[in-house]
């Protein structure tokens, strides 16, 4: 069974589909020199060991994730261009953090659209009373 790793967000003048796949994570590597965890922990959890997320972290997330969800590579190079590099980097820094989680550890409805398919199931967060959120959404 393969699974999708593309997410939805609301993401500058509307709600885009961001997946970073093998191709796209081999880019990104070799853009940011640092394997995707490597990246994910500088964007998730700045420390003085690996120096805290770069601005270019959050853009080449950005635009290969829009690349690798469907968009032309021009495209997504001119919406991150408008809506990224032209505005202050902390805007998307919680965009870059889904789209590279979902890559590296699958969307957060996936476990649930699982779940859902098997017969007698029942999602482990509606099993604890806890909310199901009907999509990644980041808030902006």
């Amino acid at each position: 069974m393969t699974r999708d790793a593309s997410i939805d967000l609301d993401f500058a003048d509307g709600t885009y589909r961001f997946c970073l796949r093998y191709g796209e994570l081999m880019e990104l590597q070799e853009k940011t020199d640092a394997g995707p965890v490597w990246v994910l922990n500088r964007l998730m959890l700045p420390t003085a060991e690996n120096r805290g997320w770069r601005v270019e972290d959050i853009v080449h997330v950005l635009r290969l994730g829009l690349i690798g969800g469907g968009m032309k590579p021009s495209d997504a190079l001119r919406l991150v261009r408008t809506y990224v590099e032209a505005r202050p980097p902390m805007e998307c820094l919680l965009h870059a953090q889904a789209v590279l989680s979902a890559a590296l550890m699958g969307a957060p409805d996936e476990a649930q659209k699982k779940s859902a398919a098997e017969p007698g199931s029942q999602p482990a967060s509606e099993a604890s009373g806890a909310s199901v959120k009907p999509s990644a959404q980041v808030p902006q």
